[in-house]
């Protein structure tokens, strides 16, 4: 038999083709932890999964009419069914920019970037602020995105440790210490997956006193801007600096509800010129190797952006809050774990005393049994480099929260002990 390219041959003379590096380097550690997880529910309980951040699955947050409407007007208008231009079409950045200026940091259509997706933004920043062989910053617990995206093209991560005792706060002095001479940019998460929080305004000005003093570029995860909690106030990164070049990277998904429809953005906000001579250019020559963003959506987006009520944003983020609060008060209850109260978002994160369940080793067994005696599944910790703890997914019926959460307390009786470890 003939052998190629260095493979195994087979019957009909081909070898095993070899797949491209950046194919066999991209992982994503949340599907491959959950991948190798044995999930098996119980038969006797229905399955209530808190484990995926997608707004839809459960129906009990519908679209408004104001934005199907908006959609519809666009497809009947039959100007949207063609390629658009690989940044986006002129109205729609300019709608877009419109919207999201600031009174210090305004925006311009040449100002946006169109995406299909927020991931597809997060892809573009990262691409053209790194080089293989630099690292990237991003937070811990964090998106499992911004390390999939890095790794397969070569750029390392290093991960700045966020404060659970302080709302999740950005540990200054562990981020700080991060920094060299190979540092790409500096990614911030603001409201945060998975940990729901919110930071302050006094908060956002010194992590950008850090990035300024050090001269890194932000890339600013905004995809949850605006969605939190009453009496909560969304402040974004661009509207704390005049001079950190900044990289936002949102979309329509979380807050309008429609992560189908694929529509994200990245706005420059560049008041220094910083990205002006390449990461600008740049942009636009990476936004040519894929026509991304959604064309119908595209037509919308400006009536979207205008005519969707408050009333809509009010109803979600009010099933969000009463979900969170029952949450909390259910799982503050049960001896040997701690939930941390968002703000914001659609997540809490839940300590997991392990000393306290003996009968597992880490997050992943807890989560696991979880699934095989109770029908519950959680994220375990460790999918956001964070062990010993869970993420619970807050968009799904009151009905199943109180339901999971009295599983979650039976199951958590059952294995709990209140003897010490002792070591020898």
């Amino acid at each position: 038999m003939m052998e190629s390219n260095g493979g195994l041959a087979s019957d009909s003379g081909w070898g095993s083709i070899p797949a491209s590096r950046m194919s066999l380097s991209t992982d994503n550690p949340i599907r491959k932890i959950v991948d190798g997880m044995k999930l098996t529910p119980n038969p006797k309980k229905e399955m209530i999964s808190l484990s995926i951040g997608d707004p839809t699955v459960f129906g009990n947050l519908p679209l408004c009419e104001d934005i199907k409407d908006a959609v519809h007007e666009s497809i009947r208008s039959n100007k949207f069914n063609g390629y658009s231009p690989s940044v986006g079409h002129e109205d729609a950045r300019a709608a877009i920019a419109e919207h999201y200026s600031l009174p210090g940091a305004p925006l311009t259509s040449k100002d946006v970037i169109l995406t299909s997706g927020c991931s597809s933004a997060l892809d573009l920043a990262i691409s053209v602020l790194a080089d293989p062989g630099q690292h990237i910053l991003a937070p811990r617990p964090g998106f499992s995105l911004y390390q999939t995206l890095a790794v397969s093209l070569g750029i390392s991560v290093k991960y700045y440790d966020l404060i659970p005792e302080k709302s999740w706060e950005i540990d200054l002095d562990h981020l700080v210490s991060l920094i060299d001479g190979d540092t790409a940019c500096l990614i911030v998460n603001n409201p945060s997956n998975p940990c729901g929080s919110v930071f302050s305004s006094q908060h956002i000005d010194a992590i950008l006193e850090v990035a300024d003093r050090n001269r890194i570029p932000v890339i600013a995860d905004e995809v949850y801007a605006d969605f939190v909690f009453h009496g909560q106030q969304y402040i974004s990164m661009a509207s704390q600096s005049a001079t950190v070049p900044i990289l936002s990277c949102g979309g329509l998904t979380k807050r309008y509800l429609v992560p189908g429809w694929r529509l994200g953005w990245i706005l420059i906000y560049d008041r220094s010129n910083a990205f002006e001579a390449e990461v600008r250019p740049g942009l636009v020559n990476l936004s040519q190797r894929i026509l991304g963003p959604n064309t119908l959506i595209q037509g919308a987006i400006r009536a979207i952006l205008s005519s969707t009520p408050q009333e809509y944003f009010d109803m979600a983020i009010g099933v969000v809050q009463r979900n969170a609060e029952i949450c909390h008060a259910a799982m503050k209850k049960i001896k040997g774990l701690n939930p941390i109260m968002p703000t914001g978002a659609m997540y809490m994160m839940v300590a997991i005393r392990m000393d306290k369940f003996p009968d597992f080793k880490s997050d992943l067994e807890f989560t696991q049994q979880l699934v095989t005696e109770q029908s519950v599944f959680c994220l375990p910790g460790k999918c956001f480099q964070y062990p010993n703890y869970f993420r619970v997914v807050l968009t799904v019926p009151e009905e199943k929260v109180t339901e999971a959460c009295e599983r979650i307390a039976e199951f958590c009786r059952e294995h709990y002990t209140s003897k010490e470890r002792i070591s020898y």
